[in-house]
């Protein structure tokens, strides 16, 4: 299920999904300790009246639209129930400045009589993404308020309406001794009035609504995070004292300050573009921590039907996502990415394969011993590189001898080294790690057209530097390279790049599956002339394979990819990253009108927030594997910077 919503400061980070529901609910780290993790950890929210109780949840009750109209991340939902004559709207924020996520509900009778309403707010955790029984919840008679708290995390969750505090609550129990969560005690339309609960708890309150006809009330709802008990209610009372109202125009007011500069730049974007475009780059925002790890995707509906979601910080995924970031002059971002990966840099030099957001690493299913019998480190080479190649970029648009001073050293060098020292002796190539999709281990194409490219960065920022003996031995380690991938990599019999290849036993293995990050990762980081034939050859064997000079709106990522498929008669699902590298092919070639059709395309198939997703089934149109993904928004962004000339 994808997340229409997304709100973020950089420490607290929530995903409402399609029923408007608390699905996602992240605390201290963006993406890292998701305290609602679980298929039976919901935040309910239901209306009770004349003795009916409905559920946002309750199928074919509710009809839902999203939006973020407010040029901030703020998510706007409305939800209506025809049969019982409700609507309810809701402004969405997390505090732009204090950890505290916040629902201004606006209750709409759509009845001529005036009506007595009930709004029930529940909320369930598991706290510390831990699914053990030991979480405790308390009502705090002094505060108006309901304490979740386990360990170092604390929650309080209050609210009101007409200045007055909720008036009646429940604590108990969920998903253990048969019990299904306190929600089920407002049934009758009244709550328990039960106190504590220690185990696997959960929590329910009340609040009763006068709403004369045609007229509508509003009810004020947080949950405030710390992580102390201390912390949290000190957040829970400057909502008190401030109101729900200033603490959004004080939000919504960062938020503008924040755009200003992709905001600078909206006269020159395409007006069909402009409000996608915004969407994507607060939505880019709000998938990164305060301490620089950049998410994949908070989106954890994965985590329910597979081992693992995409909540990690990939290097790789990071280092697209900050580049058109840095294009637009923002820097904090980058600055805390880079650091994030000098941290989690390997003593021999490389980048670990993914990390947590807290800079450990994350789980990994690449091993140190390759069934060939191969020793290597379980790394894809190619987000090493990329992550050199980007901080060059950073430096090329502030040209800061601070900056150099303070990265130089302990972080390009070391890298820069070990992708020179990481070569293989029969090919000249860079040595087999992992492809850029994490499936196959070759040296690939596309990790041999980054790593030259970064190995010439590096050489650039060691002139930089006044370091003229490793500018020489790096930018001869890359024309080195460069020479040896034309030598070995182009496949004359079917005009495109081979994904890679293999050396055993001093025999070269070519593997000729056609790749899109092969032909487009050779042409956006220069290993082959572009106008060569080998590169001309290469596009069109792909446009053509892949039915683009037939119509197809979309690429795979390369021949025969099952990765969520859900009908073998295709190729691949059409995956939005590859599609939009071709756009920026179609942009750098003078042919804009195509490049617009892929734009168009991958706005029409986003959600009405300007959610975008990894993929899209060909023949269902239906979104496939996490929304958003933040690579996807990084790329759209950048294909519209592309676009821009000036930019």
């Amino acid at each position: 299920m994808a997340r229409p919503i997304v709100l973020s400061n950089g420490e607290l980070h929530v995903g409402l999904n399609n029923f408007g529901m608390v699905h996602d609910f992240y605390f201290p780290y963006v993406g890292f300790e998701n305290h609602v993790a679980g298929p039976d950890i919901r935040h309910h929210v239901g209306i009770w009246i004349d003795g009916q109780l409905s559920w946002l949840d309750n199928s074919g009750e509710w009809t839902f639209s999203f939006r973020y109209p407010h040029s901030a991340l703020i998510g706007h939902t409305l939800a209506k129930n025809e049969r019982m004559g409700i609507i309810l709207e809701f402004d969405d924020f997390v505090d732009a400045h204090i950890s505290v996520f916040l629902r201004n509900i606006h209750v709409i009778n759509l009845r001529d009589d005036e009506r007595k309403i009930r709004l029930f707010m529940h909320q369930a955790f598991a706290i510390g993404d831990s699914r053990s029984n030991t979480d405790t919840a308390q009502y705090l008679p002094d505060s108006d308020a309901i304490l979740h708290y386990r360990g170092r995390r604390a929650f309080v969750i209050s609210g009101s309406y007409n200045e007055e505090p909720f008036d009646q609550h429940t604590i108990g129990l969920f998903g253990i001794e048969g019990r299904e969560g306190t929600f089920r005690d407002a049934d009758d339309g009244e709550l328990s009035e039960s106190n504590v609960e220690h185990g696997r708890v959960d929590s329910t309150i009340r609040f009763c609504l006068t709403v004369p006809g045609k007229s509508s009330e509003r009810v004020h709802y947080w949950i405030a995070a710390g992580t102390s008990i201390r912390e949290a209610l000190y957040v829970h009372k400057q909502v008190q004292d401030d109101g729900l109202l200033e603490h959004l125009r004080r939000t919504a007011d960062w938020w503008h300050k924040w755009l200003e500069p992709a905001c600078e730049i909206m006269d020159k974007i395409p007006s069909d573009y402009r409000t996608t475009f915004l969407q994507s780059v607060m939505i880019i925002k709000s998938q990164i921590d305060k301490h620089g790890a950049i998410m994949a995707s908070t989106d954890t509906a994965m985590l329910n039907y597979s081992r693992d979601a995409y909540a990690y910080s990939w290097p790789r995924d990071g280092a697209y996502v900050i580049w058109p970031l840095i294009r637009m002059g923002y820097r904090d971002e980058a600055h805390r990415f880079f650091e994030f990966s000098r941290r989690g840099m390997h003593p021999s030099g490389y980048i670990m394969h993914k990390y947590r957001a807290d800079g450990a690493l994350g789980s990994s299913w690449h091993p140190y011993i390759q069934p060939s019998g191969i020793v290597s480190p379980p790394i894809q080479e190619d987000e090493t590189a990329l992550v050199v190649f980007m901080f060059a970029q950073f430096y090329n648009k502030h040209p800061e001898p601070a900056l150099l001073k303070e990265f130089y050293t302990s972080f390009i060098v070391p890298m820069a080294d070990f992708m020179t020292g990481f070569i293989e002796d029969v090919t000249g190539l860079p040595k087999p790690s992992y492809d850029l999709w994490e499936q196959t281990f070759l040296t690939s194409t596309y990790t041999t057209a980054v790593t030259q490219a970064a190995l010439r960065a590096a050489s650039d920022l060691a002139s930089a530097a006044d370091d003229q003996d490793n500018a020489v031995k790096w930018r001869t380690a890359a024309d080195d390279i460069q020479i040896a991938a034309q030598k070995h990599l182009y496949n004359q019999k079917r005009k495109s790049f081979y994904r890679g290849l293999n050396v055993y036993d001093g025999k070269i293995e070519l593997d000729s599956v056609i790749d899109s990050s092969a032909v487009m990762g050779a042409y956006m980081f220069g290993l082959f002339a572009p106008d060569s034939e080998e590169m001309t050859s290469a596009i069109e064997t792909h446009l053509e394979l892949f039915g683009i000079n037939q119509g197809a709106p979309g690429l795979p990522r390369y021949e025969d990819d099952d990765y969520r498929r859900a009908n073998s008669e295709v190729t691949g699902n059409y995956w939005f990253i590859s599609s939009l590298w071709l756009a920026q092919y179609y942009v750098d070639t003078d042919q804009n009108d195509k490049a617009k059709k892929i734009l168009d395309w991958t706005k029409t198939n986003s959600l009405s927030t300007g959610i975008m997703a990894e993929q899209l089934d060909p023949i269902t149109q239906v979104i496939v594997s996490p929304a958003p993904l933040t690579w996807t928004h990084a790329e759209y962004v950048a294909t519209i910077l592309d676009m821009v000339s000036e930019v």
